[in-house]
């Protein structure tokens, strides 16, 4: 019989047991005896911009010189921005994210790129995700699933990171040992029966092993479908935008509410890749972000959860400093990255690139995208860095102590 408990027994019981194959007798005995984190641990929620966003009309460099030169057709009004400093505003449309940033709650990071910077999405994708430069290094591995690696498992059988959207978790999230999840709508997936016969266990040492592991992913997956029903019949009193962002972050925010466990949430937002007739798409993009991001941390901060939640929000790249004859932008290098919490220490962070002295038309790398992930991962969710990143990178004083 299928209830609303729908949701572990093709999405995350099956699925995870087939991406852990490669190292399930290590993990096993690993993931049954270790101890569980405590239940105030911070959470992680990346979003990611798909497309290239156009950070130098999502940030503005109004008072830079080549920015009037460079954009004539698609130039903000400097009058209609959302003020930072005197120098620099959020694009006419982002009055949302002005008020996070108002209250103390966004933190900004100009110019975040790597060298050598590709322009294809894909391998762009590719090095923001792995935290790889090398194509050889991208082996479906990223740099939040190599950090859980080293860290607790997370309490009853709740994968460490989960994919809120309809496609399979992305490399960010995999790791070799953490297990990652997907999850679109709670009624995405039929539980079988909890009141089926669990399986036997095998009686040769090997099928004892996989008996086992098997059992107690079960039952794992039993305890865990019981929170994510209490969040189906929970009513959700925060208000939203309507927009697919905000409900996928409404359900973010029902899951950490309900105590799920997970310690990373990974979210994307499409549309971004503005090449053609740019202001009329850019627009109402960034207005759901921006609204979708402030519902999200009032709804948290209703239920005294805010501090313990941090928003990374980035894109593969940026685009072009000068405009295209199509009234849009082409792709580009380096951009802004977005840091949401009550914990971030607000404003701008480093000197913006400038428009005017720069790279075969690309703005300048000033901040290596490691450095910020460095930051996330030990500042936030205390995990180590160097093996998750390939090296050591000097993290950024973005949050408070």
């Amino acid at each position: 019989m299928e209830t609303r408990r729908r949701f572990l027994a093709r999405g995350l019981r099956d699925s995870t047991l087939i991406a852990l194959a490669p190292t399930l007798p290590g993990f096993l005995a690993r993931t049954a005896q270790a101890a569980c984190p405590e239940r105030d641990g911070r959470i992680l929620v990346v979003l990611q911009l798909d497309g290239g966003n156009d950070g130098i009309n999502t940030v503005v460099p109004f008072k830079d010189e080549g920015y009037a030169k460079h954009r004539k057709a698609i130039r903000l009004p400097e009058k209609r921005l959302v003020r930072i400093n005197s120098e620099v505003g959020l694009h006419p449309s982002m009055a949302a994210a002005g008020r996070l940033l108002e209250s103390g709650r966004l933190a900004i990071v100009p110019g975040v790129g790597y060298p050598n910077p590709s322009r294809s999405h894909f391998r762009s994708m590719a090095i923001w995700q792995s935290a790889r430069l090398d194509e050889r290094d991208h082996t479906g591995l990223g740099w939040v699933g190599r950090g859980l690696d080293a860290g607790p498992p997370t309490r009853d059988g709740a994968p460490a990171a989960m994919l809120i959207g309809p496609d399979s978790p992305p490399p960010t999230i995999r790791g070799r040992r953490s297990i990652s999840a997907a999850l679109d709508r709670l009624d995405d997936y039929a539980l079988v029966d909890k009141e089926a016969e669990t399986p036997p266990i095998g009686s040769s040492s090997a099928g004892d092993d996989l008996g086992r592991f098997l059992r107690r992913s079960l039952l794992d997956a039993y305890t865990t479908a019981d929170r994510l029903e209490a969040v189906a019949g929970a009513s959700g009193d925060a208000p939203y935008p309507e927009s697919e962002l905000a409900r996928r972050l409404n359900l973010t925010a029902r899951l950490i509410k309900a105590g799920l466990g997970t310690r990373v949430y990974y979210l994307e937002q499409g549309g971004y890749d503005t090449h053609g007739y740019q202001i009329p798409q850019h627009a109402p993009l960034l207005e759901e972000l921006s609204a979708s991001l402030r519902a999200f941390l009032d709804d948290l901060a209703e239920a005294r959860l805010a501090d313990r939640v941090l928003v990374l929000v980035f894109s593969e790249f940026g685009r072009r400093v000068a405009e295209n004859g199509s009234k849009g932008t082409d792709h580009g290098t380096s951009g802004p990255v977005l840091l949401a919490s009550p914990r971030v220490r607000p404003g701008l962070h480093g000197a913006y690139p400038s428009l005017t002295d720069l790279v075969d038309g690309d703005l300048k790398l000033t901040v290596d995208f490691r450095r910020v992930y460095a930051t996330v991962l030990e500042g936030w969710l205390g995990l180590a860095s160097k093996e998750a990143l390939g090296g050591a990178f000097e993290p950024l004083p973005l949050f408070h102590s």
